[in-house]
């Protein structure tokens, strides 16, 4: 541990609570029950805190975990219509196949049939929107927004030896205890995950667990190993990420949560430069998993804290810990083959576009590496060697 990969963990472990609140957001809108929503997102940090502390441990990475986004607005839309055990009934069927898909050895295939270059343009399209929320408050919250940006800038320039994160947000906790942001709406609470046993029917698997398996395997893993290869680790593997992915979703499947994967924006916080030396980046992804298991059951505590916070703070932090990660991903995106296929994956992501309920993440990749076969297959190499680093397991 330093204090380079303990900020980075830190920084990724807040950003991961707060994405929880996408979960309350889309069972809210879904209509599901209050109770539910919260042992969803409570199980959801445990589980995934749990293999966010295996995984980077094993293999000496920065493979954080959590569930996937697209994943969990499509749960939630789907529950009303089939019900909760049928939906995670196909939530175990598609934990299966991507357990499957990873055992087999198949992601080296999925991987040269998507290019770096194109898995790059959705990742780069899916954190964009991270910097623009970042730059967003100087229209509405000028004065702290500047005050946190130029602390970040300065200190990387004259502080060298304290990690600009750190800086950042002691900048920003001071300015928003100086300013009297309200705090007595905060109320403590304790839950723990439940138990629940899952149902199949086909209907269910139709509509969202085949989704669901296409997403796990064909966009979460190229996105999440993507990210670990831009940032200059060679040997990601890809195998056993989906392999272990899949066994976490068909446990999760038990205790009312959707899918668990490695976790792309919080893999690009704790893969960057930000996060210190190589070799020990993958700290701050234990450091990510150590956080969610323990703000799990005072997950209540924890969003009542958070929707007390200025929405700034944790849109500019996150913008400037992704930083130099979106601009790796714009260089690795047009800097060599597949530049038109590329380009359509990004602006397909930016877009933010859904095609039968599936998300942009999803269709950036398919049809991205699509409209690149069509006019640049020519840059495509199939050759096995080309996947020999993502088949390692």
């Amino acid at each position: 541990m330093n204090v380079d990969n303990v900020s980075a963990g830190f920084v990724a472990g807040i950003f991961g609570l707060s994405a929880g609140v996408i979960h309350i957001s889309a069972g809210t809108a879904a209509g599901l029950d209050p109770h539910f929503i919260m042992i969803w997102v409570i199980a959801y940090l445990m589980i995934n805190g749990l293999f966010g502390l295996l995984m980077p441990a094993y293999y000496r990475l920065p493979l954080p975990m959590a569930n996937s986004i697209p994943g969990a607005l499509l749960f939630a839309a789907i529950i009303p219509v089939v019900g909760l055990e049928a939906a995670l009934g196909a939530t175990l069927i598609a934990g299966a196949l991507s357990m499957v898909v990873g055992l087999a050895g198949w992601m080296g295939i999925i991987m040269r049939l998507i290019p770096m270059p194109i898995v790059m343009a959705m990742v780069g399209g899916i954190l964009l929107k991270f910097g623009t929320n970042m730059v967003m408050p100087l229209q509405t919250a000028m004065v702290p927004a500047v005050v946190m940006i130029l602390a970040y800038f300065f200190s990387a320039r004259y502080l060298r030896r304290v990690p600009p994160l750190v800086v950042t947000m002691v900048v920003g906790i001071a300015y928003m205890a100086m300013s009297g942001v309200d705090f007595s709406d905060v109320e403590f609470s304790v839950t723990f995950p439940e138990f629940i046993v899952p149902t199949f029917t086909f209907e269910a698997f139709l509509a969202y667990g085949l989704p669901l398996t296409l997403i796990l395997v064909g966009m979460e893993t190229p996105a999440g190993v993507g990210l670990v290869k831009g940032m200059g680790f060679r040997e990601v593997p890809a195998n056993a990420i989906t392999a272990v992915g899949g066994f976490a979703t068909m446990i999760s499947a038990f205790f009312n949560l959707h899918s668990t994967c490695i976790a792309a924006p919080m893999t690009g916080i704790c893969s960057g430069p930000e996060a210190g030396k190589h070799d020990k980046r993958w700290v701050a992804a234990v450091i990510a998993g150590a956080i969610f298991i323990i703000a799990a059951p005072f997950y209540g505590f924890v969003v009542s804290l958070i929707e007390a916070m200025p929405k700034y703070f944790i849109a500019i932090v996150a913008g400037l810990a992704l930083l130099r990660v979106i601009s790796s991903a714009m260089e690795m995106t047009f800097c060599g083959k597949h530049q038109v296929g590329a380009l359509f994956s990004f602006l397909i992501a930016v877009s933010g576009l859904q095609i039968l309920g599936i998300g942009a993440s999803f269709w950036a990749l398919v049809l991205g590496a699509g409209i690149s076969m069509l006019v640049e297959f020519k840059d495509f190499d199939f050759s096995r060697e080309q996947g020999n680093e993502v088949e390692a397991a």
